[in-house]
């Protein structure tokens, strides 16, 4: 049985019924259409829903409540860090004095804010070991970007105009190829090892003085740390080129070592993997970018700076890689990460790898028996299995994800990295008990046993969702979009 609200908004729909009272037009006579061109106006009456308000309040409150979020259950999506959001972010982010700030006020009226952004670059370069950070991008792409961009006008200015390619791990994130070739850099794959990290002797016959640099994740997508980093660093600089860190697994190090401090010359943070500001869809983010001593001058315009007397300011440079973005990047989400490093202190930052890594090779263990580990050893906050041990019945890493929703868990990030046929990558951070974790890996013990003892459960999965499984294929390719495609 269907029931009310599960049904469409436009399904609900009945002739007559209105949800809203507009007050008297005032301006009756004017056309709304003046200065549209004619072949941009509307000529028929547009098909939108008649609806109650309460009709609209109780549907999307329900759909609200399908929604699965770290607020709602576990949440073990490898390489995203999905941890919780603590609401003192929110409330400070909130704040009147923060949140009706315009960007266009003197900086004499917006000195607490510029301090925020200050301290904030401050803090991160506490973290990570570098000299100075903008945080002007809007996403952890968008500061992959700014980066690259950095690199590459640092060997402009130098007049070492054939550096134009990148060198990218083959067990990379995908947007490091992407932001690589968006700044109009190739990019040149280098290999990894059995052990999952990059190859050395595969690297060198690579480096010449045609290499901008190599951008790398530490710990690395496959959740190792890779050890060879001092000799990598070496050897990229004896060649002119520069190292690029990719934060995305920063969380992992938290408190224990430092990107700066391998050799790394330039470096994003996501803010919403290590440092607690919201996740979702793009946006909203913010990705600072970090730069060592020496490069200062490159990142990105505008730029906070303090003076003698204490006051901060806004400065550019004309040798800068240019600007990024509106003003000085996603102001809520800078305060929302502010207040976490505040809240948690110097001493309790130091723990945030720590305990990352201590839950992931705990969920790691206790599943391994059950699901194929390709690479044995102590992971950081994440690990990667290929499938089921047993994989003789024909159950996919895809039947696996689909039969957790039944149990009410989101699934892991599947087929990713691509180098295994049947990836199933899991990150518990650091926030989630041992409780959860305990939950999470007997439901996952579960699923192995009906995978080799009643396997058609799981390949017809999911059973108790509002959607069963769905032609994936199909809907990337021909989406249905609206209403009256559906209805077709």
């Amino acid at each position: 049985m269907i029931r009310n609200y599960d049904k469409l908004i436009f399904e609900l729909s009945k002739e007559g019924r209105t949800g809203y009272s507009l007050p008297k037009n005032e301006f009756e006579g004017y056309c709304i259409c003046k200065g549209i061109p004619q072949n941009m106006q509307r000529t028929d009456v547009p098909e939108l829903p008649q609806v109650t308000e309460f009709d609209v309040v109780r549907h999307y409150t329900n759909l609200s409540n399908k929604n699965f979020g770290v607020d709602t259950g576990f949440y073990p999506l490898g390489s995203c860090t999905m941890k919780y959001n603590p609401r003192i972010n929110e409330e400070i982010a909130a704040h009147p004095a923060f949140a009706g700030l315009h960007p266009d006020y003197p900086v004499e009226c917006t000195q607490g804010a510029l301090e925020v952004y200050y301290n904030l670059a401050q803090s991160l370069s506490e973290v990570s070991g570098l000299a100075a950070f903008t945080l002007n991008p809007y996403a952890g792409a968008h500061g992959e970007l700014t980066g690259l961009m950095i690199m590459r006008k640092y060997h402009m200015l130098r007049g070492d105009y054939k550096r134009t390619k990148v060198i990218v791990p083959d067990s990379a994130h995908g947007t490091n190829p992407a932001s690589a070739a968006v700044c109009g850099l190739q990019i040149v794959e280098v290999k990894s090892t059995a052990k999952g990290t990059v190859d050395v002797e595969d690297l060198k016959p690579l480096l010449d003085d045609t290499v901008a640099g190599i951008m790398m994740t530490n710990p690395n997508t496959l959740g190792i740390f890779e050890t060879e980093i001092p000799e990598i660093s070496r050897l990229v600089h004896e060649c002119g080129g520069l190292l690029y860190y990719d934060g995305a697994n920063l969380n992992a190090v938290l408190g224990k070592c430092r990107p700066g401090d391998m050799g790394f010359d330039i470096m994003h943070i996501n803010l919403h993997k290590t440092f607690s500001t919201p996740h979702g869809g793009g946006g909203p983010g913010d990705g600072p970018v970090g730069v060592r001593a020496g490069l200062e001058h490159l990142l990105p315009n505008p730029q906070v700076k303090k003076d003698a007397d204490g006051q901060f300011y806004i400065d550019t440079d004309e040798s800068s890689a240019g600007y990024v973005s509106n003003f000085l990047g996603n102001f809520g989400v800078i305060m929302r990460a502010y207040t976490y490093i505040l809240t948690l202190g110097r001493e309790n930052v130091k723990m945030v790898g720590p305990l990352a890594v201590l839950n992931a090779n705990y969920v790691k263990e206790s599943l391994k028996a059950d699901y194929y580990l390709p690479i044995e050893g102590v992971c950081k906050h994440e690990f990667v299995f290929d499938g089921l041990v047993d994989k003789s019945t024909g159950v996919t890493t895809l039947d696996i994800a689909k039969r957790l929703l039944d149990y009410g868990y989101h699934a892991p990030t599947i087929y990713f990295p691509l180098l295994f046929h049947q990836s199933i990558m899991i990150e518990p951070t650091e926030t989630e008990s041992k409780e959860t974790l305990d939950e999470f890996i007997d439901v996952m013990k579960r699923v192995a046993r009906e995978a080799a003892e009643n396997p058609d459960v799981v390949k017809s999965a999911p059973h108790t969702t509002p959607v069963r499984r769905l032609d994936e294929t199909t809907a990337a390719r021909y989406p249905k979009t609206t209403y009256r495609q559906m209805k077709g």
